[in-house]
Parts: C-alpha cells; sequence; structure tokens
C-alpha cells in the first residue's frame, strides 16, 4: 500500500525544479517551504544552479545525501514520467506533482501521459498525488510546499496555539478551492491540520487521503471539494469509516449543471456523475453536502468545537439584546427545519425574574441590551441552556468589542467547557479580531451568517441522529441462494428486453407483484383470457421495441364486453405496427383492471460508478413532468424506504390531503425494499428496471404494479 505518511510525515523534502526566483511558481514553492519550521532537510534539485535560495542544490535525486520519503514535482509536464521513474529508483515513497498538462488537456496525449504516471506509480508503490495541483501543508511538522499565497509571508501561527482538539483538514481536487477553506477559516481561529490538493488524481485521490488522516485520528472534521470520485470502493469503505468514528465529512460537489460538468471535465479530466446519484450516496453515509466557502467553513467550526455534544435533537433556545435579530434568526432557524419552543414555565419564572418588564422569556429570550449587561451574557445563555425545552442555544451579540467577552471570560469558559448542548454565537455585525480570537479561546463559535449557524445546528442535530441509526441498524439480508440462483438463471437465458409479460414472473420471485401475466396472440385467445376474469380488464402491446405503449397508442383500458376485448386487439395491433412497423410484436398482454390509487413510479437504473441506484417519485407517466423524484443505492430496509419517500415533495399526498383516505405506504415501502434487494443481487445483469405507474391504494388495500420493464446490461 502507497505510504501517505511518507507525504504528510517525511523525514525528509527534495524540491525536483527548484529556482532562485522567488517570483516564478518553481521557487515560490520553496521560499514558501523555508518560511515554516519543517524538522526534515530540504534539497533543492535543479539541474542548471548548484545553489538555489541559500541551499545546496543538487543535480539528481540520485545525488541526493539521504533517501527522502518525499519529493516535490514542478518541472514541464513532457519530463514528470522519466523524473517519477527516478523517483522510483531512488526509493521515494511519496511525490506530489503540481505540474499540470496531463488529462486536464484537450486530447489524448496528456492522458495517455496521466495514465504512464499511474503505472509507474503502482509499479514502485509510491504515494503519488496530483498531477495538476497546489500542494499541500502539513501544519503540525510544519510542512508546507506549496505555492498557494495563504502560507506565505503568514502574520498568525499555522493553528492557534490554544487549540488541542477538534482539528479540520481540507481535501480538494481544486488546488485553489482547497487553500480558500483554509484562507477563509484561520481567520475565525480554526485549527486545521491539514491542506491537501489532489488535482487530477492519476493514482491517490482525495478519500485515500482522508481515510489516512482517520486512521491517525489526530483530525475531527473534513472539507472536501471533489469533481468526481474515482474510485467507488474506496469511497463506501472511507465514508463508511468516518461515520463510524464520528467525523464528519462536509462536501462539495461540482457537476450539478450542465455547464459545472464542462468545468469539471476541463479542469481535473473528472468525468462528473450524475449529481442526483451522488446525492444518494451522501445521504447513505450521512455526508453533508455544503452550497459554498463561507458555509462550509462555519458549519465545521460548530463541529469543531461542540463535536463532543451534539443536539439531541431540533428545539432551539435564542438569546438575545437585540429583538429584530431575535427575531430574524428565529425564523431563520424555522426555514432551516429547526424549533423554536416557547420556554418551559420554570424556565420562564427564572429568567423573568431578572429581565425588566419590557423584555421577554418566551423564546426567543430579549433580555435587552441593558439587562444583558447586567445579568451577564453567560448567566443568561446558561438559564436557556438549562431548559428542558430546548437541545441548543444560540446567543446573538454584536462582537464589535473584545471588551464584551473578556469581562465575562471565566463564566463564558465555564460555560463553554460544561455545557452538554452546543451554544452557538451570531454576531449580526463584523467582528473585532480581538474578539474572534477572545471567543475562539473561551470554546465559542463565533457565526457572521445567520443561515449558517442556523444550518450548522441543524446539521450537528441530523448527523448525531443519522449516527445513532447507521451505528444501530441491521445487516440488510437479499434474496436466498435458491432465489438468486433462479432469477439468474432466467435473466440469463431472456432477451435484451423483458417485457412486461417476461419481466412479472421474475420480480415476483423477490415478491414484487403477483407474477400473473396472460398473453394472447389473437384476438379470440384475448376474448376468452378476459371471460375468465370477473372485472373490467386492460389490454397491453408486448413489444421490445415498443417501450412507451401510451404512445403508441398500444393500451386500451377498462374492457368490459367480449366485442369490446375484440376491437381493442385489432386496434393495438393496428396501433403498434403504425409505431413501428419493424417491431417485434409477442402479443397483447390481458390483465385485470387494478383499482384507483396514487399514482408512483419505482425504477433501477445503472450508474457507471455506483451501480444500481433505485428511484422512487410521484406522477406515473408524468413523472417527467413533476420530477417529483428521490434515489438511493441498493438494498435499503423499511425505514430507509421511509425517509427516501420523506424526501419527496409530495409526500404529503400519501397521507391524505382534501379528506381522501391515507395510502398504503407500508405496501409501499415493502415494494421499494423488495426491489431494492432485487436490484442488489442482479445489479450486474440489470441496465434499467422500470415498474411504471405503482398505483398505491388506500390503507390496507395495497399496491398494484400497472406495468413493468427489464432491460439487462448489455455486458
Amino acid at each position: 500500500m502507497p505510504d501517505i505518511g511518507a507525504l504528510l510525515s517525511p523525514n525528509a523534502v527534495a524540491v525536483i525544479g527548484a529556482a532562485p526566483d522567488d517570483e516564478m511558481l518553481r521557487g515560490r514553492i520553496l521560499y514558501v517551504m523555508k518560511q515554516h519550521p519543517f524538522a526534515g532537510a530540504i534539497y533543492p534539485v535543479s539541474r542548471s544552479h548548484g545553489e538555489v535560495q541559500g541551499l545546496k542544490a543538487y543535480p539528481s535525486i540520485e545525488d541526493l545525501p539521504e533517501r527522502v520519503d518525499l519529493a516535490i514535482m514542478i518541472i514541464p509536464a513532457q519530463f514528470v514520467p522519466d523524473e517519477l521513474e527516478r523517483c522510483g529508483k531512488a526509493g521515494v515513497k511519496a511525490v506530489q506533482i503540481l505540474t499540470s498538462g496531463f488529462a486536464e488537456e484537450i486530447g489524448d496525449d496528456g492522458a495517455k501521459a496521466q495514465q504512464q504516471l499511474r503505472e509507474i506509480a503502482e509499479r514502485y508503490d509510491m504515494a503519488v498525488v496530483g498531477p495538476n495541483s497546489e500542494g499541500f501543508a502539513s501544519t503540525k511538522v510544519a510542512l508546507c510546499p506549496t505555492f498557494s499565497p495563504t502560507f506565505n509571508n503568514q502574520t498568525r501561527p499555522r493553528v492557534p496555539e490554544w487549540r488541542k482538539n477538534g482539528h479540520i483538514a481540507a481535501v480538494a481536487q481544486s488546488g485553489g478551492i482547497g487553500f480558500a477553506f483554509y484562507d477563509r477559516g484561520r481567520p475565525k481561529e480554526l485549527p486545521f491540520s491539514y491542506v491537501v490538493t489532489t488535482g487530477n488524481e492519476a493514482a491517490i485521490n482525495g478519500f485515500d487521503v482522508i481515510e489516512h488522516i482517520i486512521d491517525r485520528n489526530d483530525t475531527d472534521v473534513f472539507l472536501m471539494f471533489m469533481e468526481d470520485v474515482k474510485d467507488p470502493d474506496t469511497f463506501r469503505r472511507v465514508a463508511e469509516k468516518a461515520m463510524r468514528a464520528g467525523k464528519p465529512l462536509i462536501v462539495t460537489k461540482v457537476g450539478k449543471s450542465a455547464a459545472g460538468e464542462r468545468a469539471a471535465a476541463s479542469h481535473t479530466a473528472a468525468l462528473a456523475g450524475s449529481y442526483s446519484t451522488y446525492q444518494a450516496m451522501f445521504r447513505k453515509y450521512g455526508i453533508i453536502e455544503g452550497g459554498d466557502t463561507d458555509e462550509m467553513v462555519e458549519m465545521a467550526m460548530g463541529f469543531s468545537l461542540f463535536g463532543h455534544c451534539l443536539p439531541k435533537g431540533k428545539r432551539v433556545g435564542i438569546v438575545t439584546g437585540s429583538g429584530g435579530g431575535g427575531g430574524w434568526m428565529a425564523d431563520t432557524c424555522s426555514l432551516q427545519g429547526l424549533e423554536v419552543p416557547t420556554l418551559d414555565a420554570a424556565t420562564r419564572a427564572v429568567i423573568d425574574a431578572r429581565i425588566p418588564a419590557y423584555g421577554t422569556s418566551q423564546n426567543p429570550v430579549d433580555g435587552t441590551a441593558g439587562a444583558v449587561r447586567e445579568i451577564g451574557y453567560a448567566n443568561l445563555l446558561g438559564m436557556v441552556r438549562d431548559s428542558e425545552s430546548v437541545d441548543a442555544v444560540i446567543g446573538i451579540t454584536s462582537a464589535r468589542r473584545a471588551s464584551t467577552y473578556e469581562n465575562e471570560r471565566a463564566n463564558l469558559t465555564k460555560l463553554a467547557r460544561e455545557t452538554e448542548k452546543p451554544v452557538l454565537i451570531w454576531s449580526y455585525t463584523n467582528p473585532a479580531d480581538e474578539a474572534v480570537t477572545s471567543l475562539s479561546q473561551i470554546g465559542l463559535p463565533l457565526f457572521t451568517n445567520n443561515n449558517n449557524c442556523a444550518r450548522t445546528l441543524y446539521e450537528m442535530s441530523e448527523y448525531r441522529a443519522f449516527r445513532e441509526r447507521f451505528l444501530r441498524a441491521p445487516e440488510i439480508t437479499t434474496g436466498s441462494s435458491a432465489t438468486k440462483s433462479s432469477v439468474k438463471a432466467a435473466l440469463d437465458s431472456a432477451n435484451s428486453v423483458l417485457c412486461e409479460y417476461q419481466a412479472r414472473p421474475v420480480l415476483a420471485e423477490y415478491g414484487i407483484g403477483d407474477g400473473q401475466a396472460r398473453m394472447a396472440k389473437s384476438a379470440q385467445e384475448a376474448v376468452d383470457i378476459a371471460a375468465g376474469i370477473d372485472e373490467p380488464v386492460a389490454l397491453k402491446v408486448q413489444s421490445p421495441d415498443i417501450l412507451h405503449k401510451s404512445e403508441a397508442g398500444a393500451v386500451v383500458l377498462n374492457l368490459k364486453t367480449a366485442d369490446d376485448v375484440r376491437a381493442a386487439y385489432d386496434k393495438i395491433m393496428a396501433s403498434a405496427k403504425a409505431y413501428n412497423s419493424s417491431a417485434d410484436i409477442h402479443g397483447v398482454l390481458v390483465q385485470p383492471m387494478a383499482p384507483a390509487g396514487q399514482e408512483m413510479i419505482l425504477g433501477v437504473n445503472q450508474d457507471e460508478k455506483f451501480g444500481p441506484i433505485l428511484m422512487v417519485g410521484l406522477g406515473g407517466i408524468y413523472v417527467e413532468v413533476l420530477k417529483d423524484v428521490a434515489f438511493s443505492p441498493v438494498p435499503f430496509g423499511t425505514d430507509d424506504a421511509r425517509r427516501l419517500l420523506d424526501q419527496l415533495k409530495g409526500a404529503a399526498l400519501l397521507h391524505g390531503v382534501r379528506g381522501e383516505a391515507p395510502a398504503d405506504i407500508d405496501a409501499l415501502v415493502d415494494l421499494m425494499v423488495g426491489l431494492s434487494k432485487f436490484a442488489a443481487d442482479h445489479g450486474e445483469q440489470i441496465a434499467e428496471i422500470d415498474l411504471n405507474p405503482v398505483l398505491v391504494h388506500p390503507k390496507g388495500q395495497g399496491v398494484s404494479i400497472a406495468d413493468a420493464l427489464i432491460v439487462k446490461s448489455p455486458s
């Protein structure tokens, strides 16, 4: 296994391509490195200079006086493969390649060169990061091989001296964004342990780096900027490891739009996958998706300081000296999915005895500016914190003056250290630098954006609840060996498309539908089948070449008489041939009309990275118009199925609206779980499954699958 420890904590470093001029990138890297007290030796490697920036230079990696763990490479792209080969032969364990000009370039040459880098890395078992990266910073060992200006001529320490835990790592495919996390977070006195930029990820990817850092156990929160996932298995393993360890992953993924996908592909040669699939994978592992840089940094701040006592619920107490600020924060919390309950009578009685009559103790608690000064901010926050009605507290302040907190340092510090509920501070004015430092030393996170403050509390609560579910979730069992073998054999022998009459018996092996499907190959046969059904029937063409039957006019519903059935058969055959004259028509399916119900769609699609993904949505044949759908990897259990339904904007329709009876959600959930197990067991054979529409009948009356289709994988 490549040794990422040799990257982040090497014995010594070679800078291949180092230059004397610190105004050019090849010179700036060495210049920045020298500003930080890394304990190991730094060796410039240059064919043009015997000395670089006061350090003896060597013509080749083989000429160094000792074997180095790490080489930093910034030389023209055409020379990188040969130089990487030399590093491998010299016993270098890790290489960070900053050079661009590989797979992010238009054409095949760059991609071929990048593949060559991967092969060399694998041959020598080297931890190769890049190319097209901006370097990294390992703050605890004071190693900062980067040309990012964020580590150039720093005026403050790399990490706040008073922060001993709650460290944050930023890992990003984009170099600029990776160091932007640090640049936005360090003025907030956040303790960054690592900033690692992975670029094109020819060999080592971001999740490899995160896994190594998790195993080091010196970091508690991760910020990640990603353009794609290179290795889905690594993603799954690391995401689960992070959740089990209680180390939140706060991620942003570009490629949400067509323009974003183009930018991702041109920037680091990433093939941006379906954003919906990525969101489904994030939800499966409790990964928090960030919206912008500042939001992500401020969320990391909340977890950094209060990851040890995440809120047990979503009830928030708000303490303010500004009535307007309190009302605004209350609205913001509600919009973010939090609750702002009226405080219990006992707590209100304690507060009312200390604040003036024109204040209020309901929640938000407006102690008024005068009362806050008299009672003390810490005391008022503590009163609300102690209420059984809340799970967390937000304090609203103007942090223009550090003296506000310095005057109460002892009490505020005691509050921060002893609380079992998170206490977050929002400043509605721009804070003074001294106030930021003071509150950080006290141990209270200071937010400058009210939305970020509220969302942080929401995500902290969600993370705790998700992790508790995750850790106690039972293992999901899928089909029995006999069932798997039977279905596999049926799929192996089937053609590339299984029409409804072929799909139903296969799906029924997993409890999906009743498996009954009677085919007619003549009008008289259709009449005979219908005669044995004591209710109206539906007729549908069965052809692998006509997947959208209604568009072809090849479906007729609610037929009651033999004459109706005969006429419908002839109409369907004529319409199908008119729609596609060369279609292979197997016959016409005759089946009972399903009772009315809420129209849903269930489907499975094979994602090229993550395998089978299940979709559920409202609307049946109108799903493309409504676009009210949710996705999940498979398999999953009943609780996850219910949470998936809750993601639908129209989920309330299933519970009954305007006097309608609630739908049979239990039956729908069972169907979803069964389909997820089918897809998990046979995902390699399946490209697509479509159950559309699925009719969900009133509670206790089950569901009906009105149509079914299976498309096999070409492989």
